[in-house]
């Protein structure tokens, strides 16, 4: 342990330090070290330290540095799975490059079991790359991004759904940057939405700083989700090959791939009634056009509406909560041109027990 507090462990045997040390705050990671640390990022209202939990993982031989993080939404606990195991359960003795695994950004939400920082009522993934001078949420952000983000070649931030809905595993990325798109495609994943990103997220702060970054998108908040935890650990695998920070692990190919870019059909559908929703597809199904989606009926069954498919798709998110009022969306319905359509009926062909992806 060092005069900080951090708990280093040296994991690997070099004869010679191939790679450069990780260097933050009051301390650097050498190679074939690992590094267990809080780092402070706020303060409560008794001056006591708010901090999150961050993992260093230099490997013997030099390679890119690459950052994971989760729960910038302190209610998505799905990354916070894959962001341990990858760091705690991973064998990492011929790791080639440096991992930072950031469990848990939003520490004070994490506690709250909330989507946004209490107190502060700031959503911490508009906040970056933050502010060392600006509002809570701003400061929080800077630390985090300043002292783990911006020294990484590139990162994979894992999400979920808001509350009430469920994604299907899928990356968001700005497919029109070469690096962010090499990115997601390693990912290995079927849909990946092509989007800039809303100002103050953190793939898109990050990837303008220099550094690509996706966000990849996995199932509802407040629970663990093991095929969809699974799934996404296989993606980093795929990166860690793709970039050579695993030589004994290979790109996956999904089996088919699309991508749904600003100029692709897809929308929202919403409901045009309040009632109670019987959902007929899970995330991740594949739908016709005109296929029924759901219905909406008033407790008593006497009045029911039917939502059907406007054209042929798959259903990237859907709802979890079963009630609604007009307006509320019901899931997210993107297109799929016809080789994918192919591919995806060929793929339930193979194998018919799949109704959906994850």
């Amino acid at each position: 342990m060092t005069d900080d507090g951090t708990v280093l462990e040296r994991f690997a045997d070099a004869a010679e330090e191939a790679g450069d040390p990780f260097v933050y705050p009051d301390g650097r990671v050498k190679p074939g070290e690992r590094a267990y640390l809080y780092h402070e990022v706020s303060q409560t209202y008794l001056g006591d330290p708010v901090n999150i939990p961050v993992t260093v993982i230099n490997g013997p031989a030099a390679g890119p540095t690459v950052f994971l993080t989760a729960a910038a939404h302190g209610d998505e606990l799905n990354g916070i799975a894959v962001v341990r195991e990858v760091a705690h359960d991973w064998d990492h003795s011929k790791l080639n490059g440096t991992l930072v695994c950031l469990p848990v950004l939003n520490v004070p939400g994490f506690l709250a079991q909330q989507r946004y920082l209490p107190i502060y009522d700031r959503d911490l993934n508009r906040s970056f790359p933050g502010s060392r001078t600006g509002s809570g949420g701003r400061r929080i952000a800077a630390r985090i991004f300043d002292h783990f983000i911006e020294p990484c070649d590139l990162g994979l931030d894992f999400h979920t759904s808001t509350r009430g809905r469920t994604n299907m595993l899928h990356a968001r990325a700005d497919m029109t940057d070469e690096d962010v798109a090499r990115l997601a495609r390693a990912f290995s994943t079927n849909v990946i939405l092509d989007s800039e990103g809303p100002g103050g997220t953190l793939r898109r702060e990050a990837s303008e700083a220099g550094v690509p970054t996706i966000t990849v998108e996995m199932g509802e908040a407040h629970r663990f989700q093991r095929p969809l935890i699974d799934r996404a650990l296989n993606g980093v695998v795929s990166v860690l090959a793709e970039y050579g920070l695993s030589e004994e692990s290979t790109v996956h190919w999904p089996g088919w791939r699309t991508v749904i870019s600003e100029d692709s059909e897809k929308t929202w559908l919403r409901a045009d009634v309040g009632g109670i929703v019987d959902m007929e597809h899970d995330r991740g199904a594949l739908v016709y056009e005109g296929d029924r989606v759901c219905t909406i009926s008033n407790p008593f069954k006497t009045n029911t509406e039917t939502v059907e498919a406007p054209f042929t798709g798959i259903l990237v998110g859907v709802l979890e909560n079963p009630v609604v009022y007009p307006g509320n969306p019901l899931c997210h319905l993107v297109e799929l041109d016809a080789d994918t359509l192919r591919a995806v009926e060929r793929q339930q062909q193979y194998d018919p027990t799949r109704e959906s992806f994850l």
